[in-house]
């Protein structure tokens, strides 16, 4: 890329962009991937700090990436289609940053160039002691602020 040549998140919309500049936006925060309650009477979402089983704390990242709808049918893929609706994503999230019109924050890898600065910079799964679900937890236990 040339100097005077822009990235494609700051030239492109989110529906003009390929598959892999779309997969390309997600931080790898994890952040998405931790368990949420939502209120029956008022909607309200709320964080917990469980994550599934397929959930690296350390990377954030999906452990079967793949598989993850079929491994875990509660997983909620994120889709241009849908983009409005996640609004219970952190305000980090690239995907809703971008949706809104806003540039990336500088520890996003594809602005700081290094998989690392996330980390560094005190963002994802690896910021937050988390928990790894399984049968009998008790999410309420695990309530936290949105990260």
């Amino acid at each position: 890329m040339n100097s005077k040549q822009k990235p494609f998140w700051e030239t492109k919309t989110l529906d003009e962009m390929t598959q892999s500049e779309w997969e390309s936006l997600c931080d790898g925060c994890g952040l998405c991937c931790l368990t949420k309650l939502q209120d029956d009477e008022t909607d309200e979402i709320v964080y917990t700090s469980v994550v599934c089983p397929y959930s690296d704390k350390e990377t954030g990242a999906c452990k079967d990436y793949e598989n993850r709808s079929v491994n875990v049918p509660t997983c909620v893929q994120l889709t241009l289609e849908r983009v409005a609706e996640f609004d219970w994503l952190p305000d980090t999230c690239a995907y809703r940053m971008i949706y809104r019109g806003q540039g990336l924050a500088d520890w996003h890898p594809l602005v700081s160039g290094t998989a690392n600065s996330m980390k560094k910079a005190g963002v994802g799964l690896s910021a937050i002691p988390v928990v790894v679900d399984c049968p009998g937890l008790d999410y309420e236990d695990y309530i936290i602020d949105k990260p």
